[in-house]
This record gives C-alpha cells, sequence and structure tokens, in this order.
C-alpha cells in the first residue's frame, strides 16, 4: 500500500469517528474522577501498548493543582501476574483474575481489542460487569462480541488494524486532552468565586 493512501484511508477513518460514544467516554471518565473511582484499562499486542499509554495519559496529563487526580490501573503492567496466571490458570483470564478482588460499583473498565474478539478482553468486561463497572469498548473491524457487550461502544469500523490501532491511540490522546481541558475549567471555576470574595473583602 501507497504511504499516502494510508493515510488517506486513516483521514477516512477520522471523519468518520463515532463522536458521539467518544463524549460519552469523556463525560463517564470524569464522573469517575469526580466521584473519587478507579479506571482500568486492558488489551492485547498493540491495544496492550495503547491501554499502558491510555493509562500513563490519564495519570499524568491530566493533573491540574487543585483537582482530584484520576485513579487509573492498566492491566497490562503487571508482567509478572499475568505470566502466573497465563500459566497457571488461562491467558483468557490474565485481566479478569486481575480485576475481581480490585473492582468496586461505579469504577470504570475499559476493553482494547482491534478484532472486538479478544478472550481476555471480553472476560475482564464479564468480571467488570459483575463488580458494578461501567465498562467501554474500543473495537474495530465489525466490532466483534466486544461492541454489543459494553455500556460504551466506540467502534472504528476498518478491517486494518494498523489503522484501527492509529485511531485508537489517537482518541486516547484527543480524550486525554479533553480531560485536561475541563480539569482546568474546574479549577478557574473555583478559583474565581473565592477571587470575587477577596475582591469585595
Amino acid at each position: 500500500m501507497d504511504i499516502r493512501h494510508y493515510f488517506g484511508s486513516v483521514q477516512d477513518l477520522l471523519n468518520n469517528v463515532p463522536f458521539d460514544a467518544v463524549d460519552s467516554v469523556v463525560e463517564t471518565l470524569m464522573k469517575a474522577n469526580r466521584d473519587r473511582k478507579t479506571i482500568f484499562i486492558c488489551g492485547n499486542g498493540g491495544s496492550a501498548a495503547t491501554a499502558t499509554h491510555f493509562g500513563c495519559d490519564l495519570a499524568k496529563r491530566t493533573i491540574v493543582q487543585g483537582q482530584p487526580r484520576f485513579r487509573v490501573v492498566a492491566l497490562t503492567d503487571n508482567i509478572s501476574i499475568m505470566t502466573a496466571v497465563a500459566n497457571d490458570i488461562s491467558y483468557d483470564r490474565i485481566f479478569a483474575e486481575q480485576l475481581m478482588p480490585l473492582v468496586n460499583p461505579g469504577d470504570v473498565l475499559i476493553g482494547i481489542s482491534g478484532s472486538g474478539n479478544s478472550r481476555n478482553v471480553l472476560e475482564a468486561i464479564e468480571a467488570g460487569r459483575a463488580g458494578g463497572a461501567t465498562t467501554i469498548g474500543f473495537s474495530g473491524y465489525d466490532g466483534g462480541k466486544l461492541a454489543p457487550a459494553v455500556d460504551i461502544s466506540v467502534h472504528i469500523p476498518s478491517f486494518n488494524m494498523a489503522m484501527v490501532e492509529d485511531v485508537h491511540l489517537m482518541l486516547e490522546h484527543a480524550i486525554c486532552e479533553r480531560l485536561l481541558a475541563m480539569q482546568k475549567d474546574a479549577a478557574q471555576s473555583e478559583a474565581a468565586p473565592a477571587l470575587n470574595g477577596h475582591q469585595k473583602g
């Protein structure tokens, strides 16, 4: 595939991002932040890298002085637990087994799967639902089993895995940028009454 054609195809996908669903993701994550709930993220392969990257950006990129920090756990990051579960139980359980003792009602679980059919992501979604979490799925291809299994589905309709992963990564960046702006707006709103009160005094 010609490089220009590749970028043109990615641009077509970006022009058709399900922005209503993305807005719902932003609202859900901000609510979890305000309620002091935990956000869990998981995925395989390139989606594991996106999960780790998303976790990093949520934890670090959104910091604003005076505002609550996001509580986030990337379930992709503890290689010892993942390999122990894969070896002793099943690879399908590497995320669900980590999640079960940690998840609480009101938490959020984000599952990322290019095909939408990664068994370990699907089992994590089941565990998250059982624990009372709001579930979010980032998928590609035809959405697979993930898209209909979650509360909020962000589906990128492409059968090119690389392009799906490109858009998923861009979306996590865009989501974190929006959350950062919301954090700044909240800080300014809280500072304004205090400033006005000081001036009146």
